[in-house]
């Protein structure tokens, strides 16, 4: 099979009549979205459980297995065996490159430069990281099953001779304007993958770039709209339509499919958003007529940003001094706001778990923990 010479950008001949209806519809969900984020004080905080989320679904669409609470759980010091523990680090380099390239495309856009440098932190001390992490690939690769020769492939990319070029016309078309952002990230993506300029790590990367280029173009005033839940669900679909391009041409298709993920990630992501907003009045008020206490806020802030936790933990985080926060987490236990998860023993820490905002990330029905019996 030979290599695949990606076509120029923009594209010609795509259907434009095919595509109206949707980019109407999708633009008008992410921007009542982006809305819905123009009201939150500290999206980071609030809407911690989704950006946790999206690392664990888009690692997991590459065959990792460690869940979210997992995740957590890890960062509030339970210990996993080692494939597991790799699974948890693949998830927590996404999420920490994720946070990088908020930082800097902000104010320098999205470049070459930095893509490389995110592909060196998502790829740092986990597997894959003996190929050339942060580095262009310099040789051929190809897909198929595991094993096969280049010949009985199901796609190969560009050949490294030409990766140069391709990646540099790449990147000029990220400053393009071209007929509608939603669709041009829909492109930027697809292209980026069949490009596949890395000999690992492309499809994290390339979804990583979705939120940033929507970011960079002003379309969100946060990096925070992640598709890996509906390319995750529809994992057969999304690789079929990228072979469709390569084989076929069809990039109509594949934005009618991008545009479609688009739409439905975008209502869930606003119903969802709606009620961690909702949660998080509802817990201030919890909490403060509970505690009547001067930290209240700040322990509700920690809650959300990280549900899972220590007492240690949650004192390095507030401020708040060991014996107050004790004697607090005590009282918010016992009316059912937070729940042990770990009892403690020794000299392990107890481990406790705000569950409602976890229930509301995965999308479980909410059930309000009953309060204990005094």
């Amino acid at each position: 099979m030979e290599p695949y010479t990606p076509q120029r950008l923009p594209l010609e001949g795509l259907s434009y009549e095919r595509l109206i209806k949707l980019v109407g519809e999708a633009n008008a969900q992410l921007s009542e979205y982006n809305g819905l984020l123009q009201g939150i004080i500290n999206p980071s905080i609030l809407l911690s459980p989704l950006t946790n989320q999206e690392a664990v679904l888009s690692s997991k669409i590459e065959g990792t297995q460690a869940t979210m609470e997992e995740v957590l759980e890890h960062e509030a010091g339970e210990v996993y065996d080692e494939s597991k523990r790799q699974d948890i680090k693949e998830i927590l380099n996404y999420r920490t490159a994720l946070r990088k390239a908020e930082e800097h495309v902000e104010t320098y856009g999205i470049s070459l430069n930095i893509i490389l440098e995110l592909h060196k932190i998502l790829m740092d001390s986990v597997r894959g990281k003996n190929k050339t992490p942060g580095e262009f690939r310099k040789d051929q690769n190809w897909i198929g099953s595991y094993g096969c020769t280049v010949e009985k492939a199901t796609f190969v990319p560009p050949s490294p001779l030409q990766l140069n070029d391709h990646l540099k016309a790449w990147e000029e078309y990220l400053k393009y304007e071209d007929f509608d952002v939603l669709a041009q990230s829909a492109i930027v993506h697809a292209q980026f993958e069949l490009i596949h300029p890395f000999k690992d790590g492309n499809g994290r990367i390339g979804r990583l770039l979705i939120p940033l280029f929507l970011f960079s173009k002003k379309r969100l005033i946060r990096p925070m709209f992640y598709l890996s839940d509906y390319m995750e669900r529809n994992r057969d679909e999304y690789y079929a339509r990228l072979k469709a391009i390569s084989s076929e041409g069809d990039w109509t298709g594949w934005i009618i499919f991008y545009l479609t993920a688009v739409v439905e990630q975008a209502k869930i992501n606003n119903t969802k958003t709606r009620a961690i907003m909702k949660l998080y009045e509802d817990t201030k008020t919890r909490v403060r007529e509970v505690t009547r206490s001067q930290y209240s806020m700040q322990l509700v802030d920690s809650f959300f940003a990280q549900p899972i936790f220590v007492v240690t933990q949650l004192c390095a985080r507030t401020g708040i001094p060991k014996a107050s926060a004790h004697s607090l987490l005590k009282q918010l236990e016992n009316e059912g706001v937070i729940i042990t998860l770990r009892a403690g023993s020794g000299n392990r820490s107890a481990m406790l778990v705000f569950p409602e905002l976890l229930d509301l990330a995965e999308g479980r029905e909410v059930v309000r923990p009953r309060r204990t019996k005094k």
